[in-house]
């Protein structure tokens, strides 16, 4: 299975993050699979990469042009792709991808991981969306998502999209399991309106 994994491209404020991101990279060759990210040497980004070539996994990055500039790119993957634009980087990515995990990061992060469950909530993909929740830190993004149901903004079966663990391996193996569900389309409940 290949992973795609987004995450920051920043550490984080403690060392538990990169940890994480490394235990993530140990869980993804262990069992075989390949990472897919965001292409860069930096951040979370970086541990995650740098210790999937340590153990010999296979690493695809994409990144686009303009930060291929900024000297942040990944020199060491066995695919790296560089776009012309951040849209078809995810698009890039996604292609590759046959899983999402979104770990610990920042606005990029929360983007890519937005994107895909749009995109699986319209039927665009039925590939399995997970979130590793290291110490906690996506408890405030679910909060707002079960807001959002309660509020009738988000329907029950695209919450239930998103697969919450806080280990690798477990999150992984909830992934390799996944069967998709007919989740409809957001607007379903329009359909027979005049």
């Amino acid at each position: 299975m290949r992973v795609c994994v987004f995450c920051g491209s920043r550490p984080g404020a403690r060392p538990v993050f990169v940890e994480s991101a490394r235990a993530l990279a140990a869980a993804l060759v262990a069992g075989g699979h390949e990472l897919v990210y965001g292409g860069a040497s930096v951040g979370t980004m970086g541990a995650i990469a740098d210790r999937a070539l340590e153990l010999g996994g296979t690493v695809r990055g994409v990144i686009p042009s303009w930060l291929d500039t900024q000297e942040i790119t990944h020199r060491g993957l066995a695919e790296l792709v560089i776009t012309a634009s951040m849209h078809e980087r995810k698009q890039r990515m996604s292609d590759l991808a046959d899983a999402y995990v979104a770990m610990p990061g920042g606005f990029g992060t929360f983007d890519e991981l937005f994107e895909v469950l749009t995109w699986a909530q319209i039927g665009i993909h039925q590939k399995p969306i997970g979130l590793l929740d290291v110490e906690g830190y996506f408890q405030p993004l679910l909060a707002m998502v079960a807001h959002g149901e309660r509020e009738g903004f988000i329907a029950q079966e695209h919450v239930d999209l998103i697969l919450v663990e806080r280990e690798p391996a477990a999150l992984l193996d909830r992934l390799a399991r996944y069967e998709p569900k007919d989740v409809g389309i957001k607007w379903a409940e329009r359909r027979g309106r005049t």
